[in-house]
């Protein structure tokens, strides 16, 4: 607040007294100066600071003392107006001069540092929510890198203190992690886009430094494709091990590339959740009614007329087709047009270590807070034990669909069942007696030429026959009731 009052003449002598260039708008001055405070302050500058500000308002309490002495107020009660260019509009807030901590002012313009005028404000840059994450402090504001000169390498730094509770948090994360969740610092950067909630997506050349120490940040993954550049997985970059948990203040410096993209850094302190967290959040919240899913059908398998080809039914398997098992929690994405479902136990597992957020039926995106508990097939899943696969109707029942069993022998093997009736409409075989009536069903397997019994007929019947010609085949005394096998 003391820099932001400042006029130009103000401005002018503290960028002077630093070495720093005095040319420039009263905006330029005044970034200038808070990157100063931010950055590069000493005791040296603060006091510099004081006294310029002190030496203007004494001043002005003192004209203003002068034609009313009754109505003479103290520089800690005046109210500040600064005024950042000509035309502009008059801002006001007040401060007290005795309630200015060192290290807070680190803190409080940290935030601030992207929007100082009012005509330049933009707004803020939003990232996407990250589902194993619960956000417990924002450190930062996604603030955008503002390169500092011509150089394709640029280095961007950040210094800030922690306050005692966060520092409790971290220390008890880390003596009793097994009882509580884990508690981490992330740092996230992004594309500066307005429009809509951002991944996070590294700059080239990127080092993030904490300290005086680097931190990790994930590779570039190889491509086996000609002509693929390799990609890079873009994740938030935890710095809870290079923090110092004391009242020093910790600094961050982020090493980027400069090559025509703007790009916005924030740090949030978090708590981690597990994927057996978010199953029981989905399970509370989650559930869609199984009414509202029979809805649902119906509307899919509604007749269309301008389709030659009505849907009587539409079929869904109950086998998750992630790990080819039978559905525990089926569920889906909102956006998804399909009424196949997958298991949510193995779908938040797979994204807990590796974070994709794809339907594995569609292969659209899938987000946690876009995915719904089927509540009909969960029901059908306890109803039906016995079959894989099911299919809805046009009024929005359901019926089984189940395998038929395989026959007990090959089609190669076919095995003919003699029976009271054939299914070419011929007569009921007559008994031994000569009546029409049931007959115990006789099974003949054709593979065998003949039967032994036969065998010795046939060798009795071709010593008596005559050798002038093939004898006409036998006709087997199964015959009126075979089936034919053609």
């Amino acid at each position: 607040n003391m820099v932001m009052s400042f006029r130009v003449s103000d401005l002018q002598m503290l960028l002077g007294f630093v070495g720093r260039s005095k040319s420039g708008l009263k905006h330029e001055l005044v970034t200038r100066a808070l990157q100063l405070v931010q950055f590069d302050c000493s005791p040296e500058v603060f006091k510099k600071i004081k006294e310029l500000y002190e030496t203007r308002y004494a001043k002005k309490s003192s004209e203003v003392a002068q034609p009313q002495p009754q109505q003479h107020r103290s520089p800690e009660a005046l109210s500040i107006h600064s005024s950042y260019d000509r035309g502009s509009t008059v801002a006001r807030t007040s401060i007290s001069t005795t309630n200015i901590d060192y290290p807070a002012l680190y803190g409080k313009y940290l935030n601030g540092l992207g929007r100082l005028p009012p005509k330049v404000a933009k707004p803020e840059v939003r990232l996407v929510k990250l589902p194993f994450y619960t956000t417990l402090d924002e450190l930062l504001k996604p603030t955008e890198l503002v390169p500092q000169n011509n150089e394709k390498l640029q280095e961007s730094p950040c210094i800030f203190a922690l306050t005692p509770r966060q520092v409790e948090l971290i220390r008890n994360s880390r003596y009793f992690s097994l009882v509580i969740d884990n508690v981490s610092f992330l740092y996230r950067i992004c594309y500066t886009d307005t429009s809509s909630p951002q991944e996070d997506q590294y700059p080239p050349n990127i080092a993030v430094k904490v300290n005086h120490s680097y931190c990790s940040v994930p590779g570039y993954y190889p491509s086996n494709k000609p002509g693929v550049e390799p990609k890079r997985p873009c994740r938030p970059i935890n710095l809870t091990h290079l923090m110092y948990l004391s009242a020093a203040t910790n600094r961050i410096t982020v090493t980027w590339g400069n090559y025509g993209k703007s790009y916005s850094v924030g740090l949030y302190l978090v708590r981690q959740m597990t994927s057996a967290e978010l199953l029981q959040r989905l399970k509370t919240i989650g559930i869609k009614h199984p009414e509202l899913c029979k809805a649902l059908v119906k509307e899919k398998l509604r007749l269309d007329p301008d389709s030659e080809i009505a849907t009587t039914g539409v079929r869904v398997s109950l086998i998750c087709p992630l790990v080819k098992m039978r559905l525990s929690v089926p569920c889906r994405a909102e956006t998804c047009a399909h009424l196949q479902c997958f298991d949510a136990v193995f779908y938040l597992q797979m994204n807990e270590k590796k974070p994709t957020w794809m339907c594995p039926v569609c292969d659209k995106p899938a987000p946690y807070d876009q995915l719904i508990i089927d509540g009909l097939l969960s029901k059908i899943l306890t109803e039906c034990e016995d079959a894989d696969e099911i299919e809805y109707l046009v009024d929005g029942s359901w019926c089984p669909i189940r395998a038929e069993k395989e026959r007990s022998c090959s089609p190669q093997c076919p095995i003919l069942v003699l029976g009271s009736s054939d299914v070419n409409g011929l007569l009921p075989t007559p008994n031994s007696n000569g009546e029409n009536g049931k007959a115990t069903a006789d099974v003949v397997d054709l593979t065998l030429d003949s039967s032994s019994s036969e065998e010795e007929e046939e060798e009795d019947e071709e010593e008596d026959d005559d050798d002038e010609g093939p004898q006409p085949k036998r006709r087997c005394s199964y015959e009126k009731g075979l089936v034919s096998a053609c």
